[in-house]
């Protein structure tokens, strides 16, 4: 039987780049325009740059939205899952329609840095280059290269915010899988600085199951179990971490990971007991691949829009 990844079905390919680079002439000379499309009165960009938290080029998604032509709009960041790439969440998600609509910016990065030449990093698609599961590691040789807290958290958005007509006064975040990890843990870490939050399929409780065990702790950030607890959300909620609105979490009750890997029923409880306001729906027949975030992404983007135009 083939593995699901969190692409639709096996490896999801690194972004080609097969078009000529341009230099965009309003951008600073460290970003790159790979390409923009016009996509529902808006535009869907993917761009390049060096990144001095990853050292090293990474690449980042963004759909801007029609409203923006008439001043600062909303920003939404997608954090993608294993396996995935900047191009996942623009072209399998659906996204853009809705988010013209709702005059909502899209910001999707890359997964992890890429051509890092640490030995390893290509060998395993749970681990190393694709699987970044969005944490600053501490332990070499990832510490060098693998600083994806710092890059998704500061970095990325003070080069969104030169670049593009964003309004970081009203930003979310959301995630699928191992994004939705980096969602939630992210916004729990850093409060205040999303005023909308949701996941899709979210890892909640990596402390407890073997994706966090053995690859987002021994490897990234090593034998400190403390160290640990601060990059898993039920933790940080029972050490007094708080988002200010509702979560939402959707699941699809035939996901193959579900009851070993993803346990939403953790993250809810975790809720319940510290007074997290949060919102669980449990979809049957639907799995982890992107057509269940296409099911439902439209509902998470209304979500983002009543808290960031409120």
């Amino acid at each position: 039987m083939k593995r699901y990844t969190d692409g639709f079905f096996g490896m999801e390919p690194r972004m080609k780049v097969e078009t000529a680079v341009t230099q965009t002439a309003s951008a600073p000379p460290s970003v790159e325009t790979i390409s923009e499309q016009r996509c529902f009165g808006g535009i869907q960009g993917f761009y390049r740059h060096d990144s001095k938290a990853c050292a090293g080029a990474m690449t980042f998604a963004v759909y801007t939205p029609p409203q923006a032509e008439h001043g600062k709009v909303p920003v939404l960041f997608y954090l993608a899952g294993l396996t995935c790439t900047a191009e996942t969440f623009p072209i399998k998600a659906g996204a853009q329609r809705v988010a013209a609509e709702l005059g909502l910016m899209l910001v999707a990065p890359d997964t992890s840095p890429r051509d890092t030449g640490i030995p390893g990093a290509t060998d395993d698609w749970e681990f190393g280059e694709g699987a970044s599961f969005y944490v600053d590691a501490t332990q070499p040789p990832w510490a060098s290269r693998f600083q994806m807290e710092t890059y998704v958290v500061e970095e990325l958005p003070e080069l969104i915010e030169k670049r593009f007509p964003a309004d970081f006064t009203r930003c979310g975040m959301m995630g699928h899988s191992m994004g939705g990890h980096g969602a939630l843990t992210l916004a729990l870490r850093h409060p205040g600085r999303y005023r909308s939050l949701s996941a899709l399929s979210p890892l909640v409780a990596p402390t407890r199951v073997p994706w966090g065990q053995r690859r987002i702790f021994i490897m990234y950030l090593g034998e400190d179990r403390a160290e640990w607890k601060r990059h898993d959300a039920c933790e940080l909620l029972r050490a007094g971490a708080r988002f200010d609105g509702t979560i939402l979490i959707d699941q699809g009750e035939n996901d193959p990971y579900l009851k070993e890997q993803l346990q939403p029923e953790l993250f809810e409880q975790a809720c319940h007991e510290t007074g997290q306001p949060v919102k669980l729906r449990m979809h049957p027949g639907y799995d982890h691949s992107y057509w269940f975030v296409q099911s439902f992404i439209e509902d998470h983007l209304r979500h983002h829009a009543a808290a960031l135009f409120a």
